[in-house]
């Protein structure tokens, strides 16, 4: 099992920032990927970014250039600096981490961001 957990989340005015963390313990070693998705209320979870083993990073259109993921090699910590924030990225964010087995997911940590 991978216990995974967010902090971070807030209130902040639009073009503000914030800075999510992400731990993730337990059977870690099988662990390819982590991951941040969100959901708006009254919409589906989606896709936001994505950071590999490897370094690799995937982000969704809506956040390029905004956002960026980064990790912490020695713990397995996955950080999301989120800049210029805009109402629209008012949303839980979720973290997860994929590995071989399965997919893990934190509780989630809300951000506001008030026009």
């Amino acid at each position: 099992q991978v216990r995974v957990e967010e902090s971070g989340g807030g209130l902040v005015q639009t073009g503000g920032s914030l800075r999510l963390s992400c731990a993730a313990s337990g059977r870690t070693f099988s662990m390819y990927a982590m991951g941040w998705f969100r959901q708006a209320p009254g919409k589906e979870r989606e896709f936001v970014a994505r950071i590999r083993v490897n370094g690799l990073t995937d982000y969704a259109d809506s956040v390029k250039g905004r956002f960026s993921i980064s990790k912490n090699k020695y713990n397995n910590a996955v950080y999301l600096q989120m800049n210029s924030l805009k109402p629209e990225d008012t949303a839980i964010y979720y973290c997860n981490a994929v590995s071989h087995i399965s997919t893990y997911w934190g509780q989630g940590t809300q951000v506001t961001v008030s026009s």
